[in-house]
């Protein structure tokens, strides 16, 4: 459903009782009794889970499936699977600069991308009461899953040419499988680039703030925005870079202190994050998961630029007892 998106942050922001946006999607196979294998397989699947999830948490927007292995699958990664876990990344495929220069930028509908594309405009015509975001995976994270993640810290500093030819690849392709995703319908992507958080502010600027806003000013638009997640450790040192690259909101992990953050987000502009998807989501108890949201409004939602959400994707098997305690913990705190 097409919506002025501009609009839909400022009225976020302006909201005496905010809604939670926390990254869910994947705990849908709990509420259909199938398997991670069989939700990403098939696009109806994917987008009656999305409804399911909208009819039972009354969230700020909806997320589609938080898959990054998803665009290193298209360029030629190796895959593993599971029933019960999040698909990942195996192996490297580029390891030169020959390799950098042979790797073809794959087209859209290439792996699963047509699976995932279909499932978001499904989504569209299902979930209407609340904006729909899909999801991708961001430059500097995807080129680390081709090249190899540890691999990626070496060659920011030895193989720097080839890292930056392995980008723009990288960006180039985003940036039309984004486009890809407007044209289903949806009102934006969550751009997931964890990667980059185990970087120095120093690389970070270079290897990955360039490529974000080149994608960021290819895609977005007023009905159409792109929200950036990184869950690194070190985002707070390098918070100037990632407002740097334009992005319309930003979305934080569990490994910072989302209450220091907040003191370096512009007021105009929507923080989310952190509670911690293994520890709380998936490893905590409805009454654990009640006490950490709490907290966290506490200290941040005298903020009206914080939307309160997970840390990252919240696991599989995450209890919905714990996913059913956070939504609540959240309409409590602000009714008083």
């Amino acid at each position: 459903m097409k919506r002025n998106m501009r609009q839909w942050l400022n009225e976020q922001i302006a909201a005496k009782e905010k809604k939670a946006l926390p990254v869910l999607s994947f705990p849908c196979i709990q509420l259909m009794g199938i398997t991670v294998k069989e939700l990403i397989s098939k696009s109806d699947t994917q987008a009656k889970g999305m409804k399911l999830i909208a009819d039972k948490c009354d969230s700020a927007a909806s997320v589609s499936l938080m898959d990054l292995s998803l665009e290193a699958e298209c360029f030629g990664s190796e895959i593993k699977f599971s029933d019960s876990e999040v698909p990942t990344v195996t192996g490297s495929i580029v390891t030169d600069m020959e390799s950098a220069k042979n790797l073809a930028v794959p087209p859209i509908g290439a792996g699963r991308t047509s699976i995932y594309l279909e499932a978001a405009e499904k989504a569209v015509q299902l979930i209407t009461d609340r904006p729909i975001f899909g999801g991708t995976i961001g430059p500097f994270s995807l080129a680390g899953r081709l090249v190899g993640v540890s691999e990626a810290m070496i060659f920011c500093y030895e193989e720097s040419e080839m890292m930056h030819l392995v980008l723009s690849k990288a960006a180039d392709f985003l940036i039309s499988y984004i486009n890809a995703y407007k044209k289903t319908g949806v009102n934006g992507v969550v751009l997931a680039e964890p990667v980059t958080g185990m970087l120095s502010p120093d690389l970070a600027r270079e290897f990955s703030e360039p490529y974000v806003r080149k994608i960021t000013e290819a895609v977005r638009d007023e009905n159409f925005i792109l929200i950036y997640h990184n869950c690194g450790n070190a985002t707070i040192k390098m918070i100037d870079s990632i407002l740097n690259t334009g992005a319309d909101a930003f979305h934080f992990g569990n490994a910072i202190d989302m209450a220091e953050m907040m003191t370096h987000i512009p007021e105009n502009i929507i923080a989310m994050g952190n509670i911690s998807p293994a520890e709380q989501f998936r490893g905590g108890t409805p009454q654990s998961i009640r006490q950490a949201t709490l907290d966290l409004l506490t200290q941040c939602g005298k903020y009206p630029n914080f939307i309160i959400s997970s840390g990252c994707d919240i696991p599989p098997l995450s209890s919905w007892d714990n996913i059913g305690s956070f939504f609540t913990a959240v309409k409590d705190f602000y009714l008083g």
